[in-house]
């Protein structure tokens, strides 16, 4: 049997709203910050040593990470007005803003990169205002070509890590340490299971600088001479306001990538809620949603000040809550106390800083592969059909061939200071504009909203009727078009309901033709909530269900030449096809 009924999860001991022991609170707080805290340095360690910035700036980009980090995430479990998530909700280091950060570095030092890390930060707070603001342009192919792209414009930055010898060359040991942390974490990640997979990038890295202080790679005196406790000296980089070429260049990439980052926040927001109560059937919190994509933006906003990486939230949380069965808010105050504590901890820093630059190339190595992989499952999420994949085929490849001047290179590298020489750019800029394409040339969508209830069929027939005429439909094909959407709306009416009740859910209509039919698409959801919204939230989360009625459904398939039917909590789509 299940342990998730219809009712309620045993295995959720504290919900968020509930106090668990202190004791237990902070040792699973302590635990997710030690899950961690490790990415969280990572990343913006690779990240400055690629971009050839000094140690001193390098030691105050990370533990500006950090403190970021333990801030947002503490602002995560509160909930404070419209910021935070109100659940346990790890903040970390991106490693989507990689590649735009250590070109920023690259072309205009860390000024630079404070100055677009800040701008990008108003993204995810305008999403946070309006979730489905993108989501007409914004598709999964968009998403994920864009994420795969960030492996082809940092794979040469890995070859730079590696050459850090005296004489530019590359120094003995540097390619088995490499080797090492490369296959090490790779082994792991493929075949660990459990708690070996999350610890993989740190065994790696831990093994491959062991190999690497065995060829004198290490530095010793940098962890001897830092002190085991100390406050933490600021050195901001102040902002470069004279938005030359490469802020302009840079400027689409972080703003792209802002985006993406932010939508993935909105799905850790959502996957945190599933596991955290009690009661399975809870509907998802929007305004949770929106409080968690909000928190992005501030992360993003106090990471540009302090000129450091931005970052989003991870999903680390979600499994060790299932692991635990404690969502109380106290975790995440605990976590995050923890990452600020760990900030005033010099010594466990410089551990961390002396690690070598080739022990970094294996850990980047494996990250990119990583990323490359989300974005191909977030491309194939929902099926490619034929248009979706000559998008995903034209935007790769050209993102790839600008990246690394295969065409046109003079004349690419001119236009606009170089804004397409950037692969991220020219990618998904490309597949931005043929997914336009696409939208524009498509039949125009003619959609309703109403109350879901028996009262609102005459004005459904009346909208179908006038589509149907529009859409120059004949006769017969209009009447089976009518019988099944009223087939449909009382497969979505569900048992128990009272017709003497308000209506308490609305329901958003819309139809179009394609591909030689004609297709309905009904979204049932709360009355109080932004329909769009709901559905660029929960799209990709929906679940094939057989729920409603059955005698409904088996009427509807010999109307329909498909039927398909969604449902996630308290939101149920079904989607219609009707031969012409």
């Amino acid at each position: 049997m299940s342990t998730d009924s219809a009712e309620g999860r045993s295995g959720v001991r504290y919900q968020p709203d509930e106090k668990p022991a202190p004791a237990l609170a902070l040792g699973v707080g302590l635990q997710l910050a030690v899950l961690n805290i490790a990415a969280i340095m990572l990343i913006p360690m690779v990240v400055m040593r690629a971009a050839g910035m000094r140690e001193d700036y390098l030691a105050w980009a990370v533990l500006a990470s950090v403190t970021v980090c333990g801030l947002t995430t503490m602002l995560q479990a509160v909930r404070a007005g419209r910021f935070g998530a109100g659940h346990v909700l790890v903040m970390g280091t991106s490693g989507a803003f990689i590649p735009a950060s250590i070109m920023a570095l690259t072309a205009g030092g860390p000024a630079l990169l404070a100055t677009l890390a800040v701008i990008a930060a108003f993204v995810p707070l305008l999403l946070s205002w309006r979730l489905s603001f993108f989501q007409r342009v914004l598709t999964p192919a968009v998403s994920g070509i864009v994420i795969m792209l960030i492996p082809v414009t940092v794979l040469p930055f890995v070859s730079g890590l590696l050459a850090t010898g005296a004489d530019g060359g590359t120094p003995p040991g540097a390619p088995l340490s490499f080797l090492v942390t490369l296959l090490l974490i790779g082994t792991l990640a493929l075949r660990g299971t459990g708690a070996l997979r999350l610890w993989a990038p740190v065994v790696g890295v831990v093994v491959g600088t062991a190999i690497a202080a065995f060829h004198g790679l290490y530095d010793p005196e940098l962890v001897s001479e830092a002190a085991w406790i100390g406050l933490p000296r600021p050195t901001p980089p102040g902002f470069n306001l004279d938005f030359g070429p490469a802020f302009w260049t840079l400027l689409p990439s972080f703003l792209l990538v802002a985006v993406i980052a932010a939508i993935r926040t909105m799905s850790s927001a959502v996957a945190i809620q599933r596991v955290s109560w009690r009661r399975a059937s809870r509907a998802i919190d929007f305004r949770a949603v929106q409080g968690a994509v909000a928190v992005d933006g501030v992360g993003n906003l106090l990471a540009g000040c302090a000129g450091t990486v931005p970052g989003s939230a991870t999903t680390t949380s979600v499994p060790l809550t299932q692991l635990t069965g404690v969502a109380a808010r106290g975790v995440g105050l605990w976590a995050g106390a923890a990452f600020l504590a760990f900030a005033l901890l010099p010594k466990a820093f410089a551990v961390v800083l002396a690690i070598p630059d080739p022990v970094f190339a294996g850990y980047l190595a494996v990250l990119l592969a990583m990323l490359f992989a989300i974005g191909l499952k977030i491309v194939l999420q929902g099926g490619l059909d034929y248009r979706e994949g000559i998008v995903v085929g034209i935007a790769f490849l050209t993102g790839v061939a600008c990246q690394y001047g295969l065409i046109l290179p003079e004349q690419v590298s001119a236009f606009a200071g170089g804004l397409l020489a950037n692969g991220m750019n020219a990618g998904g800029f490309t597949a931005i504009l043929l997914t336009l394409f696409l939208r524009l040339t498509e039949p125009r969508r003619a959609r309703i909203e109403t109350a879901f209830d028996p009262s609102a069929l005459p004005r459904i027939r009346e909208f179908l009727g006038t589509f149907a005429a529009k859409a120059g439909l004949s006769a017969g094909t209009a009447e089976r078009l009518d019988a099944a959407a009223e087939e449909a709306l009382l497969s979505l009416t569900r048992p128990g309901a009272s017709t003497d009740d308000p209506p308490r859910r609305r329901l958003a209509l819309t139809a179009f033709r394609d591909k030689g039919e004609v297709a309905l698409e009904l979204v049932v959801a709360p009355r109080d909530e932004n329909l769009q919204d709901r559905l660029a939230l929960l799209s990709g989360e929906a679940e094939e269900t057989s729920a409603g009625s059955e005698v409904s459904l088996r009427l509807l398939r010999h109307l329909a030449s498909s039927v398909r039917h969604q449902q996630y909590h308290d939101t149920d789509i079904v989607t219609v096809r009707v031969g012409v």
